[in-house]
């Protein structure tokens, strides 16, 4: 057996039953220890776009979740749909929902204590995560040291790499592009950017995630009403494959309630992040007066990936099946699926596409600098930053040139391991997060947080080294 075979395997291991029914059932177990956050979510939707200025802390709120969102919102909302429909059937559609539903208190779960046990560093910038909860939390330096190792070798899979990958492929194949010459353009810009660090990153997020979250919205809805006589029997077929092993006709065959579940939770859990520990890294740099309102804040992410844009590209991807059958819904492979629907569109089909997956894997090479960044500081201090940044255009530039399938199963298996520590962080920090949720309820949401936020001292050394 081959390396890549090897990974593969083990990758598909990890990110079967054994991380599904971890993932999932902390999400039902940290719906019912914050009380069912998610009645919650017109509040939270209503916080991000509110600023906090006077609160400690690098960006605003709202530049924050903008920034979570340029990495979570990604080719996983478009391609990750489309290999859910392919492999487990369209009754996936309903478990990737429903992980956005009860992923919803899992991102403020673990968007709270990041927040709540954040640092300061030796410059005044705000530095937190989920290696801070294990350390400062839990005391378990060690499982700090490992949630960061993995992440910041992730992130150069997962969030540079692969993403320079698809935005080469895409380029090229749709408008002739050579692939050197998107190699370069899109080295440079993304080196332009993350030379300011959060500040310049969360600018351009600022700007492009609320662009491209409408403007694919407005292009699945346009479709949607071209399908309007499908929608019905769509949403019927999604449903009742959900739960129903038997054939559904109209372009698919019906996948077992099995496998339904399997492809629906293993793509949902994958395409808004709940649980993996990525966006409470930069929510920790949030302008916020006591941890809960930027864990309020964080958890409008899964609902706006998962809830909203993956259940368009859902409805989108199995109406356009139902009404053009000879579509290819058999294939297994989401990306050609994916592109045949959105191909059968005449006029907005194609550029709806990709412009969505250009724009999402572009945001998604941001928004993972950050938080590769931030690992890469917690190991090895300030010192670090230069160099990763002069890793990360590399790696831009090299993903959007070569073959990444091995790159990919290594990414993605270290995403799924990730998910670990950070569950662990979670999970054994459940009290702090209901005391917390509990303290800040009602008309103490506006309370402020006056404990102090302790300062790492000789940051430019790392962690590892520091002594607090």
């Amino acid at each position: 057996m081959t390396f890549s075979a090897i990974i593969s395997a083990i990758d598909n291991f990890i990110w079967g039953w054994p991380l599904i029914i971890l993932l999932f059932g902390t999400h039902i177990f940290m719906t019912f220890r914050t009380g069912f956050i998610q009645k919650d979510i017109f509040k939270a939707i209503k916080l991000s776009v509110t600023k906090d200025p006077d609160a400690e802390g690098d960006v605003s709120q709202f530049g924050a979740l903008t920034t979570a969102l340029s990495s979570t919102i990604g080719t996983g909302n478009i391609i990750g749909v489309g290999t859910a429909i392919a492999c487990g059937g369209p009754g996936a559609v309903l478990w990737m929902w429903l992980t956005g539903i009860f992923g919803i208190a899992t991102k403020y779960a673990e968007t709270m204590i990041a927040v709540k046990y954040r640092v300061k560093s030796e410059n005044g910038s705000m530095i937190g995560g989920a290696m801070y909860a294990l350390d400062r939390g839990l005391k378990a330096k060690w499982a700090g040291i490992v949630f960061a190792v993995l992440a910041a070798i992730c992130a150069f899979g997962i969030g540079c790499m692969v993403q320079a990958n698809a935005v080469s492929a895409n380029l090229t194949q749709n408008l002739g592009i050579p692939g050197i010459a998107v190699a370069v353009v899109l080295s440079a810009i993304v080196a332009l950017v993350i030379i300011g660090g959060i500040k310049s990153i969360t600018r351009v997020s600022e700007m492009l995630v609320p662009f491209m979250a409408v403007f694919y919205f407005i292009g699945c809805l346009v479709i949607l009403i071209m399908n309007v006589s499908y929608l019905g029997e769509a949403v019927s077929v999604i449903v009742k494959s959900a739960f129903t092993a038997r054939a559904v006709g109209g372009g698919f065959i019906g996948s077992t309630v099995m496998m339904a579940c399997r492809y629906g939770f293993a793509r949902g859990l994958f395409s808004n992040e709940s649980g993996m520990g990525s966006a409470p890294l930069v929510s920790s740099a949030a302008q916020t007066r006591n941890p809960k309102r930027q864990a309020l804040v964080a958890m409008t992410g899964t609902f706006w990936d998962t809830v909203i844009i993956c259940l368009m590209t859902g409805l989108v991807l199995v109406s356009c099946i139902l009404r053009y059958p000879e579509i290819d819904a058999l294939s297994g492979d989401g990306s050609i699926l994916t592109g045949q629907a959105f191909s059968m569109i005449p006029v907005v089909g194609l550029p709806i596409l990709t412009v969505g997956l250009i724009t999402f894997a572009f945001s998604t090479i941001l928004g993972w600098y950050y938080y590769g960044e931030r690992c890469a500081v917690y190991l090895f201090g300030e010192k670090v930053i230069i160099v990763y940044k002069i890793l990360w255009v590399i790696g831009v530039f090299t993903g959007s040139l070569i073959e990444l399938n091995t790159v990919w199963n290594i990414a993605d298996l270290f995403n799924g391991l990730m998910a670990i520590p950070n569950i662990l962080a979670v999970l054994l920090l459940s009290g702090v997060i209901a005391a917390e949720t509990k303290k800040y309820s009602g008309s103490h949401i506006n309370d402020r947080d006056d404990t102090p936020i302790p300062v790492l001292k000789n940051s430019r050394s790392g962690v590892l080294n520091t002594k607090k």
